[in-house]
């Protein structure tokens, strides 16, 4: 059986996963460059709290993104996977994103192969995968490491703060519009839940 067709298996008995939201980030304009190459949002630079002051790549064409383009908005850090239990959730947190965005949330994800070895996919494939599944719109970002010493900076800094490391996909990290980390929810939390969608609300009605 073709990759392809494996695929298309896999999406009709919906084992999909996280990658929907790669494409979504194509719709996502990217910051200006410096002189020095770094993106840069240059409009919320200034705002941008130390956990924010991060790069990374854009699954879909691993194009450098400034995390300080999001500065002012209340984050939803998860990482992702492909052929995970949880992929579902990739339609919940879509929903959340298309539901909050205008009021100022962000839903990012980052796909890791850390768990089960359930996002063994490059970029493209988890990018075209996912998008085709589930066209999930929230930026997503080149998969990564999120936990032990190889975890990304994020990642890291979202375990110091919270003193909660992911143990499965789909974890969730909840962030302030002042970049402040709020709370951790575990994988079985799912975008909908009362308590979660509670706390968003909450940090969306605090001003800067």
């Amino acid at each position: 059986m073709t990759h392809h067709k494996t695929l298309t298996l896999l999406a009709g008995i919906g084992m999909t996963c996280a990658g929907i939201v790669g494409l979504a980030q194509a719709q996502t304009p990217a910051p200006s460059t410096t002189a020095q190459g770094g993106s840069v949002a240059a409009a919320s630079t200034a705002s941008c709290s130390p956990l924010m002051h991060q790069s990374f790549n854009r699954l879909q064409d691993d194009a450098p993104q400034d995390l300080c383009q999001y500065a002012g908005k209340v984050t939803l850090v998860v990482n992702t996977a492909s052929y995970c239990g949880f992929t579902t959730q990739y339609e919940g947190l879509e929903a959340l994103y298309a539901k909050y965005q205008g009021k100022g949330l962000v839903v990012l994800g980052f796909p890791s192969n850390d768990f089960g070895k359930q996002e063994p996919g490059s970029s493209k494939e988890i990018a075209d995968f996912c998008f085709n599944t589930y066209g999930v719109k929230f930026p997503m970002f080149s998969k990564t490491s999120v936990k032990g010493s190889n975890a990304n900076a994020l990642h890291a800094a979202l375990i110091k703060a919270t003193g909660k490391s992911p143990e499965w996909n789909f974890h969730k990290y909840l962030i302030d519009r002042n970049g402040r980390v709020l709370k951790s929810y575990a994988s079985q939390v799912t975008p909908d839940d009362k308590a979660l969608v509670a706390d968003i609300e909450k940090a969306l009605a605090q001003k800067l």
